[in-house]
């Protein structure tokens, strides 16, 4: 594979950013969405490119004690190529001690391949948002990586079929 970077998203790069949310995501967000969400003060997207092409993009948000995950996706035909975890490595590079030391998302209870991925990068699922998306009833399981962990791994007791299926693996 050849070599990617990631940079920060520009208005340009929309129609390419749409067409992986629309080939990723049953429930998509829409370009004023992205817009909306991009021309907030705290809000940073950011792109992978890989032979000129951009290929994944992040949407997070910057708050004084932690980093929030709002979208992520890589285009389908680049999965598996460590392009996702680089962008989330970006992200866990952003911490540090005293200042943000955590990284939160919420996840559809049905994207268990998106649980796997955060869970093999770190995250533990620490709670259940019921009733959490405006476009269904489903659930959202919130998923967080922390700098300086405050739980042990031993000391996490799941309390929901998701971190069941998670811990089990």
């Amino acid at each position: 594979m050849s070599e990617f970077h990631i940079r920060w998203l520009i208005r340009r790069d929309m129609p390419e950013v749409l067409d992986i949310e629309r080939n990723m995501f049953e429930f998509v967000w829409s370009e004023d969405d992205f817009i909306r969400c991009l021309r907030q003060r705290n809000c940073i997207g950011m792109c992978a490119d890989l032979d000129d092409k951009l290929v994944g993009y992040m949407i997070y948000e910057l708050h004084k004690r932690r980093l929030h995950l709002l979208n992520l996706a890589v285009h389908p035909d680049y999965t598996r190529q460590k392009i996702g975890t680089k962008m989330i490595e970006k992200l866990q590079n952003k911490l540090n001690s005293g200042k943000r030391e955590r990284i939160m998302l919420e996840l559809r209870e049905k994207n268990l391949v998106g649980q796997l991925f955060f869970k093999s990068l770190g995250f533990l699922a620490t709670g259940v948002l019921k009733d959490f998306y405006n476009d269904t009833t489903e659930d959202a399981y919130r998923m967080e990586y922390r700098l300086m962990p405050t739980l042990k791994t031993n000391e996490f007791s799941p309390i929901n079929r998701v971190s069941n299926l998670l811990q089990s693996e």
